[in-house]
């Protein structure tokens, strides 16, 4: 029994570890989405963010400025992607693909120029795990929820301050709304652009809050194309939450479990690469089982023009 429970406890911990960078990704390709922009650079912005972070931490031997590093690049990618979809009315598919070519290709430039070297970058100061007292010494669940880095805390929190911006306030609705008919926000004065800025820059710096969870959180250094296609899952999750920030949250454990899965499954009972591609065809039957019944904004990918 006690084994059951020890194992029951190491699966739920290694969900929670698995699925923050989903549910910070996914949280801000939601708030682009709800603007009308489609992003799928997330993958891209994920990664330019963990190598950011990294260098952020090396350069200065903090955390605190990798994590700096890690929300500007973020954001910096972010508005690039913006201004080519909402200024220069680019397709988002190809502007979002651009960022993802741009973040694999330049991370590897980046990786030799700054560092020296290609693969794997020295090691650096990373978010150790603090446990809460009280509640980590709760049988089962409590090491697992409750004895986690920062930015695990910051995942739960963020999941009700998105969900309060953008259901409770006068900015969420504005940003739904110009995701949904954009006309109306523009017969209501509101500049339909800024609020799509805004939302990509949001999913931007979320985004980043993934990346560098992965490289200074459940690592301590970068290593080239560390995000493995986290992006891609992260937009599943999102799809399969239907643009909602609990329904994202949910998706994102669902598929976080699914990595956990491939820690425990024994490689004697199952070869290591049919283990390893359990997330990935997760989120394959999800989106071919689920992903055609979510209806998406009704404006997302479709620059508007004032008439």
């Amino acid at each position: 029994m006690d084994e059951i429970l020890v194992t029951i406890g190491a699966v739920l911990a290694a969900t929670i570890r698995n699925a923050t960078p989903l549910v910070f990704a996914a949280l801000g390709g939601m708030f682009s989405e709800r603007s009308g922009v489609v992003n799928i650079g997330l993958e891209g912005l994920m990664l330019i963010s963990a190598f950011a972070g990294v260098v952020g931490a090396f350069l200065s031997g903090t955390v605190w400025v990798g994590l700096l590093f890690a929300v500007g690049a973020g954001l910096l990618f972010a508005l690039i992607h913006a201004v080519m979809c909402v200024t220069f009315e680019a397709d988002q598919i190809i502007s979002g693909t651009a960022i993802n070519l741009l973040a694999l290709g330049g991370t590897a430039f980046l990786m030799v120029i700054v560092f020296g070297q290609g693969g794997t970058s020295p090691d650096v100061e990373k978010f150790d795990p603090i446990a809460i007292p009280l509640l980590s010494q709760i049988p089962v669940v409590g090491r697992a929820l409750f004895d986690q880095s920062l930015l695990v805390y910051l995942m739960y929190v963020m999941v009700p301050i998105t969900f309060f911006v953008l259901f409770r306030t006068p900015f969420g609705l504005r940003l739904r709304a110009t995701g949904e008919v954009p006309e109306a926000v523009d017969t209501a004065g509101v500049s339909v652009a800024r609020m799509r800025y805004y939302g990509v820059a949001l999913s931007g710096m979320l985004a980043a809050l993934g990346g560098v969870y992965l490289s200074m959180s459940l690592l301590s250094s970068f290593t080239e194309g560390m995000t493995a296609g986290r992006g891609f899952i992260a937009l599943a999750a999102m799809i399969f939450g239907r643009w909602h920030p609990v329904g994202a949250f949910g998706a994102a454990l669902l598929f976080g479990f699914g990595g956990a899965l491939t820690i425990r499954v024994p490689p004697e009972a199952i070869p290591n690469e049919f283990i390893q591609m359990i997330p990935y065809v997760l989120t394959i039957v999800v989106l071919a089982g689920f992903g055609g019944r979510a209806i998406a904004p009704a404006a997302v990918g479709k620059p508007y023009r004032k008439e």
